[in-house]
């Protein structure tokens, strides 16, 4: 066998070794997709095998005290006679809040972020410096926005002494926009408060939205002749509606569930009374249930189960509002 033969085949050899070990690799790679998949499917089965067992539990225990009357009656001593009107009117006003609040301030802060920050220098250090800073405080404990509310919406810093003694008021008691600051233990500070909880979230979901939106139609945009607000307005602002909403959802779905912030910000675990204006003490549906939960009487754990029904029967209608005009958003952009 020649010198060349020999050198043919040792590169034969070599090749057909990588290829081998190229072969097991690939089989190994498959085995642990396989194995992850499976892992993956079990923990969802699990996961929702858990949920189902919780919600059945619930159902049956709540079934007893679920009625009309439930949804129309004030809290009371008595299990019979307990109701949630309070905690669902309280909740609902502690909700128009923080979407007023959070909602328009997180659009406006993505359109910041996405369309106008990076077009210099200064603006792009600073828009790292704040897209920081909101990813740190996504992952912040509720309980922390919490303490935050108290001492800013609640107190005032301390800047204006008493609460019983505040300067500034604004409008008259008897009216539903009547403000004082310090806001004192109200529900303008819950809603305020739960607006700092998902602020993060919406300014996240919104600048995936917009980042979803192609370079090419705000170029377009651009040469026809429009600003660059009447680009954001007009064109990708409709065109990124869709994935907002989906961030204002998750959003006002948290803030509706959350008790620990209101906790601390001061909202009642008993209240017989439903707010008439912003300065107004308030509970709200996660409290009402957890002080049920506390007592213990048995037939309050089960009213407690009639009104965690309700919260997420609320949920879901918020929610299924929510998507329908998102769908309607979708089927704009489209057209």
């Amino acid at each position: 066998m020649s010198q060349l033969e020999i050198e043919k085949q040792n590169r034969l050899e070599i090749r057909g070794g990588q290829l081998s070990r190229m072969a097991k690799r690939r089989k190994r790679r498959q085995w642990c997709d396989r194995v992850f998949v499976g892992l993956s499917v079990v923990v969802a089965i699990a996961c929702v095998s858990v949920l189902g067992v919780l919600l059945y539990r619930i159902a049956m225990q709540g079934s007893e005290y679920l009625s009309f009357s439930f949804l129309e009656n004030l809290p009371s001593r008595f299990a019979k006679k307990a109701g949630m009107y309070t905690a669902i009117i309280g909740s609902l006003w502690i909700v128009v809040v923080c979407a007023i609040f959070a909602v328009p301030l997180g659009i406006c802060t993505a359109i910041w972020l996405e369309e106008y920050g990076a077009k210099s220098r200064l603006g792009k250090k600073v828009r790292a410096f704040v897209a920081m800073n909101i990813s740190n405080l996504a992952g912040v404990p509720s309980i922390v926005y919490g303490l935050l509310g108290l001492t800013v919406f609640v107190y005032g810093l301390g800047l204006l002494g008493d609460l019983d003694n505040a300067d500034l008021v604004f409008g008259w008691e008897d009216s539903i926009f009547f403000i004082r600051f310090p806001f004192g233990k109200s529900v303008l500070s819950s809603g305020l408060t739960l607006g700092l909880v998902v602020l993060p979230v919406i300014i996240t979901s919104s600048q995936e939205a917009l980042r979803a939106v192609p370079n090419a139609i705000r170029q377009g945009a651009l040469a026809l002749g429009a600003t660059r607000w009447q680009m954001v307005w007009r064109t990708t602002l409709p065109m990124a509606t869709p994935g907002m909403m989906t961030g204002t959802i998750l959003g006002l779905s948290r803030a509706i569930g959350e008790a620990a912030p209101i906790l601390i910000v001061g909202a009642s675990l008993y209240a017989n009374f439903v707010p008439e204006h912003l300065m107004d003490r308030h509970s709200a549906m996660p409290l009402q249930i957890y002080g049920w939960t506390g007592k213990p009487q048995a037939a309050f754990h089960q009213v407690a189960a009639s009104g965690i029904i309700v919260l997420l029967a609320i949920l879901l209608s918020i929610n299924a509002v929510a998507i329908f005009i998102r769908i309607k958003f979708e089927k704009a952009s489209r057209s």
